[in-house]
């Protein structure tokens, strides 16, 4: 190879490496010396905004998007220790006026368990039934759920079949127009009537109730736990039929086996009030 073609390829060889090798840049020949330092931002991340709804447009729908998983994630254990699968195919809510203890009872395909317990934050009234509109009482008997309320003004609730054929029965027997009726299930920790059992509890209940479908839920409502102490109807203040409505509470809860005597019992703050069920 010719001197000047020699040449020629030593200038390109360089030309070359200049353009593939990183120069390092001097901090003081740089007279700007925080653009060295300063990293490309990140492309910055949505904020999550939480879905806004309308007063009163709240669907059950919405309640289980909201709250679903949340409540599956803590029920799954509870139903795991009782040896069951969740959702159930049947439920019991065993209420206790006297003890103030809601009982959660499921079974798939064998007998009833005894999942957890929840503490009943208020019921207004005495022992014995609910008769007429404005006496405060709680019922008791067997009811079914038979709606939900998403936009309750109790954060949620669950209404009863209350009054139910007994109680409209011996209601026209004794010309008692006016029964009552909207008895709740619901959240916060103030009652007329009903069971309150403040917001973090309904949202479990609700939530489960919806999983499992009201038409597999049956809720049983005592003046006390007749397993701890026998329901006692003689009291002169309460009717002439509390006999066969005792007779038939404790039937329904010997159905549910022996008395539980470790609770998994969870006790929840009452939190805001409100009017509306």
């Amino acid at each position: 190879m010719s001197p000047l073609k020699s040449a020629l390829a030593v200038g390109v060889a360089l030309v070359l490496a200049a353009c593939t090798t990183t120069k390092p840049v001097s901090p003081a020949k740089n007279q700007n010396k925080q653009y060295l330092t300063k990293v490309p931002r990140a492309v910055p991340k949505m904020p999550y905004f939480p879905r806004y709804l309308e007063p009163g447009q709240r669907t059950v729908e919405d309640v289980l998007f909201d709250y679903g998983p949340y409540v599956r994630n803590q029920l799954l254990p509870e139903f795991a220790k009782a040896g069951l699968s969740y959702p159930p195919r049947e439920i019991t809510l065993l209420a206790l006026k006297r003890e103030k203890r809601l009982e959660l009872w499921a079974r798939n395909d064998g007998p009833f368990r005894h999942v957890r317990d929840y503490d009943i934050q208020a019921a207004s009234g005495v022992k014995g039934p609910k008769l007429r509109q404005g006496d405060r009482q709680v019922p008791e008997g067997i009811y079914q759920i038979v709606s939900f309320n998403p936009n309750s003004n109790y954060h949620l609730s669950m209404k009863l079949n209350y009054p139910n054929e007994f109680d409209l029965y011996h209601a026209q027997l004794e010309g008692r127009s006016n029964p009552g009726s909207d008895i709740f299930i619901h959240g916060r920790a103030v009652s007329i009537g009903c069971l309150a059992m403040g917001d973090e509890a309904i949202e479990q209940l609700f939530v489960l109730a919806a999983h499992t479908g009201r038409e597999n839920i049956r809720v049983v409502i005592a003046p006390n736990d007749p397993r701890e102490l026998p329901l006692n109807p003689d009291d002169p203040d309460l009717p002439e039929w509390t006999p066969e409505l005792y007779a038939t509470i404790e039937q329904a809860v010997q159905e549910l086996g022996p008395p539980v005597t470790v609770s998994a019992k969870a006790s929840y703050l009452p939190q805001n009030k409100g009017r509306r069920q």
